[in-house]
């Protein structure tokens, strides 16, 4: 894979220096800049050249949250930050994973690995095309076409201006954001219980309070604002 850019802000210099000693252990990553301040980080000549963005949210002046407002032009947000009730706000501002202090390695890791994979995805995504069919579609991979049907699709995981179409066998990344793809017929089956995931009724196996369990032993978050739709699969 291609070098990744990010930066890297935090008011505390112990997590700052932290999260650069953990950024700085995967070597397709390109530190561009660490802050000590969002303000700081905002003026920098590197603020729109970054692929990921590592930041803490409560700072002065200037919040986490208030700055990926201002820059939601970078791919990739990561907030690292020491006060969960912030998850939910969070979230409202294409934040790709949140992460508690005191940081640790492995989770942080698995973040990354998460980062590659979206990355990846990006680099090789497939278009698709609808056919007369509406239980069918195709996925273009390379110079040949993939037939799906939807009713064996597990779910629909969002991925900003793309979307992972997921079956018991395989990931398609597809150019196309997951608020657009429910909107087609061929999706009409799938109900969305998470800003990042829509699901089949079909596929349930049990529902948790915060949890949904799916076949394959697939775990999906239930997102605060869409337990509403809830109503729709009981």
């Amino acid at each position: 894979m291609s070098q990744l850019k990010c930066i890297i802000i935090d008011d505390d210099e112990i997590d700052r220096l932290t999260v650069l000693s953990y950024v700085k252990k995967f070597s397709f990553i390109n530190i561009l800049g660490v802050f000590s301040s969002a303000i700081e980080a905002l003026n920098s000549e590197f603020i729109n050249e970054a692929d990921i963005l590592f930041s803490d949210i409560d700072m002065p002046e200037l919040s986490g949250i208030e700055l990926r407002k201002k820059i939601a032009t970078i791919p990739v947000c990561v907030f690292i930050t020491s006060y969960p009730e912030h998850a939910a706000d969070s979230y409202e501002v294409e934040t790709f994973d949140f992460l508690i202090k005191p940081l640790n390695f492995e989770r942080f890791q698995s973040t990354i690995s998460r980062i590659e994979m979206y990355f990846s995805m990006l680099h090789k995504a497939n278009l698709y095309d609808k056919i007369e069919n509406q239980d069918e579609i195709f996925i273009k991979e390379g110079h040949t076409q993939i037939k799906l049907n939807c009713k064996d699709i597990l779910y629909l995981e969002a991925l900003k201006d793309y979307t992972l179409i997921v079956t018991p066998t395989k990931k398609h990344c597809v150019l196309s954001s997951l608020g657009n793809l429910l909107k087609e017929n061929h999706f009409n089956s799938f109900i969305r219980i998470h800003r990042s995931f829509a699901i089949q009724k079909s596929f349930i196996k049990k529902i948790g309070t915060n949890d949904i369990h799916l076949n394959n032993d697939i775990l999906l978050p239930i997102g605060r604002s869409y337990k509403e739709n809830l109503k729709l699969i009981v």
